[in-house]
This record gives structure tokens, sequence and C-alpha cells, in this order.
């Protein structure tokens, strides 16, 4: 079928005729009010050939007049892949030679620039796209624009957006004209765009972006009406306002957790909460950890302190949003609720008692730190899995982990307090870079190390890439190099290491093949890490000595409060990453069991790849093993659900945004509030504003990097990124400085780049997309700038 009309196709025929053409198709059917027309197939694009005779018949019967001529290739219109604006739309067409010349550009569009790029940004084959055409009687518009059936600026799902401009709506579309727009909260102003919005959402099940027309007789005409992709999801529907805190970047993680992870970090995420004291209900809201704070939030004494503890992991712009939202009416103190912190008396002693003895005595602390983690690497390489997080999880195993780890963050953030007017912030990062006793940094040297020793075989780990390399090495094909060594006691790591469902480095060494390639590119030793991490321990000891005589001088009692808390955090501080290593060992049990359930089902024809499992939830992977132990009903098509669902979570990591704090109704809080930078000014538009986390100022090109297994980093070169976590630490050895659109000064990322004296600044909304790769920048860590020089 090469020609159709629009009323005779629905959406089952999106390969026949295109995304746009079935939605229309599926309007009319609705009963809405759409412009006659047909459709020219794919299958004549297929062809290669416009079908003259036919596409003139139907021209003749709209009446051959004018027409709106418009793409509707096979990937548009979708749910995440709308293509606005990427392929062609020709408006006022009159005449058959005319309509086929339209139809000619219509299809040329499908291999220009704009699309191809859109396509290759979302993993959408070139191959497998058709172009259909529709051509459409035009409205003669007095009036025309969008209805957003949900605000798309905040994502707020109670309130619809409406852009509307004089005449045919192209200002709208294109930008080229002056465009009205209005906010509606209701369907007073605006009562027939407010109900034809309300019919299509029901109806697709999902907000709309919807063009419409009003003609000069007054009648309302649906020219399109397809999802908004770019709405971050909605949290569950609630009956009252609730507040959801995003989790998951305090561990580095802004990508998607697979079904399998998201339900083992909500055990761990709740445990953990429970042994402080809290309780909080952990929410998968487009596959991202988010904490249900509503009850801190209205709690009359919780909330005060509220602010300044999201400080230590949140990070500025999850304070800044928290801050709107106890400002909110609706989230006001609750009536009659209780007064006293959340936390049980037995919890807050056991924790005075653990912050001040590894304060007392940080050496037997710190010894009993590694007890631990050793225990735990030792009872996870032997047992079932759970024994290990068992035993992590309460008792003295967990005292031993937390409250040396909590007596270093605390003696590294309390000093900057105590010494205001006497010490900056700059000296204070300073004293706190080169910290001795951090896992990560150890595994970052070790791999330099590993890489040193390796020049030997330079030209081999230069010249293969590093997924070649990981297959070879594998395979048992690789000269000695170290890598057996290093991935025995650093291999249960990865980057988004907290996802039960991701690879760790033992299983795919390319990421680490990738590093040592970016270290043996460094050809001045003199910044080698090795080198770089002992000139900022030596900077830190004589600021410390520096700043202890001012301080004893000018704040005699709190100045040697603060040099003490100063020592002891030189001490304690680096203990900072070891319980995330710990836990680490756990899950990498779980990820073996996990693994081997996923072979039996390859076994039994379910799935394809045993790491399939991760994609389903425990009670259906319990449910669909042979033993039939789980609750759950087994899922019939296995391997359709699992496909369904990677597709889901390749659409969600390519979301380069995700809200920091979100209510019950979809509001991005920090989006809605459109806060300026840190310090309320406007920045000049060459400079953006964040939070320095590391002093230094350093010139030099940057490098935008959104996978780090696939990241190559000159030196010399600042890396920027939406978030890292430990498995990105390898970059950092190469890089000159680092920015982050997220995070917190005792986040992870911030805390090496301390250690090695490397300039980091955080907490800088849209870094990546402002920000283009290989871009000049300036980055000031004590300014908290990053400046765009060339």
């Amino acid at each position: 079928m090469l020609v159709v009309s629009l009323s005779q196709v629905s959406a089952a025929d999106t390969a026949l005729v295109g995304g746009k053409a079935a939605g229309l198709g599926e309007l009319i059917r609705l009963g809405e009010r759409v412009p006659d027309g047909f459709c020219v197939t794919t299958e004549a694009h297929a062809a290669g050939v416009i079908p003259e005779a036919e596409m003139r018949a139907a021209y003749e019967a709209l009446g051959a007049g004018p027409v709106a001529v418009r793409s509707s290739a096979t990937a548009e219109d979708l749910a995440d892949a709308s293509f606005a604006g990427q392929h062609d739309t020709v408006l006022g067409v009159t005449g058959p030679e005319a309509v086929l010349a339209a139809i000619a550009t219509c299809w040329e569009s499908l291999h220009g620039a704009r699309a191809k790029a859109y396509r290759e940004a979302r993993a959408i084959s070139h191959e497998a796209v058709r172009m259909a055409v529709v051509v459409q009687r035009m409205v003669g518009a007095a009036t025309a624009g969008v209805l957003f059936t949900a605000n798309p600026l905040t994502g707020r799902r109670t309130e619809m957006m409406v852009e509307s401009a004089t005449g045919s709506g192209t200002a709208v579309v294109d930008g080229s004209g002056p465009v009205r727009r209005e906010v509606l909260a209701d369907g007073e102003a605006m009562p027939e765009l407010w109900a034809l919005g309300e019919r299509l959402q029901r109806h697709r099940g999902s907000p709309q972006d919807i063009e419409w027309a009003v003609d000069r007789a007054g009648e309302l005409w649906v020219l399109q009406s397809r999802p908004i992709i770019t709405l971050f999801p909605a949290p569950p529907e609630s009956d009252e306002p609730r507040v959801y805190v995003e989790f998951g970047h305090v561990q580095g993680m802004l990508r998607p957790v697979t079904p399998m992870g998201m339900a083992t970090l909500k055990d761990m995420i709740a445990a953990m909460l429970a042994s402080l004291g809290v309780r909080a209900e952990i929410v998968d809201i487009g596959g991202r950890l988010y904490g249900d704070l509503t009850g801190l939030a209205r709690h009359p004494s919780a909330r005060k302190r509220l602010i300044k503890l999201m400080a230590v992991d949140f990070g500025p712009r999850a304070q800044a949003a928290m801050e709107q939202v106890l400002a909110d009416p609706r989230f006001a103190p609750a009536e009659g609720g209780p007064t006293r912190p959340p936390g049980s008396p037995s919890t807050a002693l056991r924790a005075l008692t653990g912050i001040v003895g590894a304060l007392a005595r940080p050496d037997a602390a710190r010894a009993r730190v590694d007890r631990a983690v050793a225990r735990l690497a030792a009872a996870d390489a032997g047992q079932a899995p759970g024994g290990g997080r068992g035993e992590a999880g309460h008792g003295s195993a967990a005292d031993d982990l937390t409250w040396p780890i909590v007596a270093g963050m605390l003696a590294s953030a309390l000093p900057g307090h105590l010494l205001k007017g006497v010490a900056t912030e700059d000296e204070i990062h300073t004293v706190l870079g080169g910290l001795p006793h951090n896992v990560t940094i150890e595994m970052d040297l070790a791999l330099w190390h590993l890489a040193d020793a390796a020049r030997d075989h330079r030209d081999l780990l230069l010249g293969t890439p590093p997924a070649k390399l990981a297959e070879i090495y594998l395979s048992g094909g690789l000269p000695e190099v170290g890598m057996g060594a290093f991935l025995s006691h650093y291999g249960h790591r990865a980057a988004a290491e907290a996802d039960l469902g991701v690879p760790r480095w033992s299983e795919d060494p390319a990421p680490v093949f990738a590093a040592i390639a970016n270290y043996l590119r460094l050809d001045d030793l003199d910044q080698a890490p090795d080198r770089r991490f002992a000139r900022a321990a030596e900077r830190a000891e004589t600021a410390l000595a520096a700043l202890g005589g001012r301080a004893r001088r000018r704040r005699p009692v709190r100045g040697s409060l603060a040099l003490f808390l100063l020592r002891r955090a030189r001490r304690l501080a680096g203990l900072r990453e070891s319980g995330k290593f710990a836990g680490l060992y756990s899950l990498a049990a779980d990820r073996r069991r996990r693994l081997e359930e996923g072979a039996a089902l390859v076994a039994a024809g379910r799935l394809a790849d045993p790491a399939d499992i991760m994609f389903l939830t425990p009670a259906e992977a319990a449910a669909t093993l042979p033993s039939g132990a789980g609750a759950a009903r087994p899922i019939t098509d296995l391997r359709s659900v699992v496909a369904d669902r990677k597709a889901w979570y390749e659409a969600e990591c390519r979301r380069r945004h995700v809200p920091p704090v979100l209510l019950s109704d979809g509001t991005d809080v920090e989006a809605a509030s459109a806060a300026p930078g840190p310090d309320g000014a406007a920045a000049p538009a060459d400079v953006l504003r964040g939070i320095g986390a590391s002093a230094g100022r350093v010139t030099g090109r940057a490098r935008i990097v959104h996978d780090p297994g696939l990241a190559r980093i000159e030196p010399g070169e600042i890396l920027v990124a939406a978030t890292t976590d430990p498995g990105w630490t390898p970059l950092f050895l190469t890089a000159a400085a680092l920015v982050t659109e997220t995070g917190a000064i005792m986040a992870h990322g911030p805390t090496v780049a301390r250690e090695y004296g490397l300039p980091a600044v955080i907490s800088v909304p849209g870094a990546t997309r402002l920000i283009a790769d290989g871009q000049v920048l300036t980055v000031d860590g004590a300014a908290g700038t990053v400046t765009v020089v060339l």
C-alpha cells in the first residue's frame, strides 16, 4: 500500500505510516477534529519512487488547495523520541507538482545532519528507520500553538502550559516570532483547550505535547499529539503532598538502577538509616533511588536540622531545593506532632561513645575499621551472600566501621565553623588534602604503579582498544602486567558499583585498561599521581602549621579545638571510603549468586544471557527459577519482559538531568524555583558558578565524560561530568581539574580531588550541556567558578 487515507490508519500501522500519521489516525478514531489528509507510506519510501498517480488522486480528493506536507518517520513521535524539528515540514503547498517536491524534501530530511545526530544520540539505527509523509489540508488559523498537559519546565502534573501565536503557529514551533505563554492551574481560562488536554492525556496514558489551531470561525483543530519525553517520571500518586530527595548521587550515580539492584539498594539504605535511628521510605522513581523525607520535613524539631544535615552528602543544590520545600505552607510542621528529634537514645549513646573513642584513639579506631573490612572480604569470599551484609548491619561490626568514619567526617567539617574569620575555606581544603588511609586513593595509586611497571608493553596497551585487551586478558592471552593482583584486591569495584546489576571490573576489566592507557600517555613524571599526592600532603602539613599559630593567637579555645580536630581529620577522614568499600564485598557475592541463577535460566531456555536476570526483581527471579520458591506469579514471556526493561533502561541512561528534590505532583523543586547562582548574583554568560570543593586554579581543555569506561583523558584536560563515584577516580590521575553537576563537599569525587590537590568545582547545574567538548576553561576551586576562555 503506497497511499492511504489518515482515517484508515491507527497506532498498529506505525511501521507503514510512521509515528505522526499513526497518531493522527488515532485522534480521528477518538472523534477529535483533525484536518483531512492522506499518507504516502514507508513502502513508497522503500521503493524510492513517489506514487505520482495515487498521490495526485488523493490530493484532488482533498480539494487541490493549500496543504501541509509533513514528515512521519517510523521512529517519530514515540514515547522516548519525539524527533521534534529533526525532519522537514513544508506548509502552504499548492499544486500537485509542488506537493511532489515537498514529499521529496521530507524524504531527504531523513538523512539530514540533524536527524542523523538525533538518532545517534538515542542509539537508533539509521538503517532501520523509514519515512512516510503526511499531506493534510491547511487550516486557515487565526491562532495556533502548543498545549502541554503537564508543565514541561517544572514537571508539575497539576498544571498545563499553553504557548500560542497569531496565525499558523510557526512562531511557536521554530521560535521565529513573539509567543504568548500561559500556565493553567485549571480549565477556567481556556476551557476547550483544558478539556482537550484532559481527554488526550487520559487516552494516551501519559502527559501530552499537543499542537492545535483555531480557525477564523473559532473551531479548534488538533494537528498532533505526542508524549512529552523530557518529563522526569512521576512519583507514586499520593493523597497528600510529599517530598522526595534523590539518594543516588550520594554514591555518584545518576544513571538508573537495574530492577535487581534497586531491590538490594532499598534494603541496604533502609537498614543503614534504621541503624542511625531514622526511618524513611525508599522509592523507585524513574529507576532512581529517592527517599521520602516528608516526615522529617514536617517534624517540628528535625526540620530545623535537616538543611545542615544534608550538607554532608546531598550538597548545595539539594539543600537549596529543600529550603524551598520547608518554606512551602503545605509542608508546615505537623500540629500536635512529636517535638523530639527522631532516633533512639541507644543509637545516640552508641554514636557518642564511638565518635569520642575514635577521636581519642584514632590509630586504634582505624585498626578496627581495617579488621572489619578484612572480615567482610573473607566472609563473602567463602560463604553464602547476605552473611557479610548481616555482619555489617548490626552490632559491633557496624560500629567498628561507622563511628570512626563519622568521627573523621565531623573532624573535617567542624573546623571551618570554628575558624570563621580566621581561616578561609581554601586553607581548610588545603589542610584536608593528601589524606592517608583512603582505600580509593590506594586503589588509584596501585593502578598507577601497575601502569608504570607495564611500560615495556606500552605499544600493546595503547594500540589495542580496551575492550579487546579485556577479552585477551580474560582468555589468558595477555602478558603478565600485574592485572591479576590488582583485580584480586579491587576487582569487586566498578563505576556505578552500588548497583548489583553493573558488571564488576573482575568480569569486565575494559575500564581498567582504559585508565592504564590514560596513565601511559603521561610523559611529565612530575605530574605523576604519587608525586601529586605527596605534594598535596606536604602542602597540607605546611598549611596546618601556619594556621596553628594564627588560630591560637586569635581564638585560643576554639582555635585549639579546631586544630585538634584537623589533626584527627588527617588520621581519620581518609576512612570515608572504607564503609562503601566493605559493603561492596557483599554486593559482589550477591551478584555472583544471581549470575549463577541467570545461567540456570539460560540453560532452561528462559533467558539469552545470565546477566539478564538483573532486569528481574528478586521475587520474579525466585518465581521463575526451577525451584519456583517465590510468591510472585512466574512470567510467561521472560525474554520479552527483559527486552522491554533493557530498552527502558538504555533510554533512561541517556537522561542528563535528574531532579535532586521532587514533590509528589511531579514538581522538580530546583527547576520551579529557578534559583540564581550560589551567591544570588547573576553571572556573566561565560562564567558558570558552582561550589568550590578543592582549591586551586587551572586552565585546560574540557573533556565531557558520560561513561568512564570509554573515556580518554589526556594529561592536562579538565574532566567535566554529571557526577562521579570511586569507579571514576582513576580518571582523576591525568586530569587537571574536576567539574561536576552534583555533589557535596564531603562526597567521593571532591574528597579524592582534594587528596591529589586537583582543583574542583561541584554542583554546576547543566555543566555537561553548557560546556562543549574541547572548550578551553579556567577552573577556580576557591571561587567556585568555571570560566569559558575559548
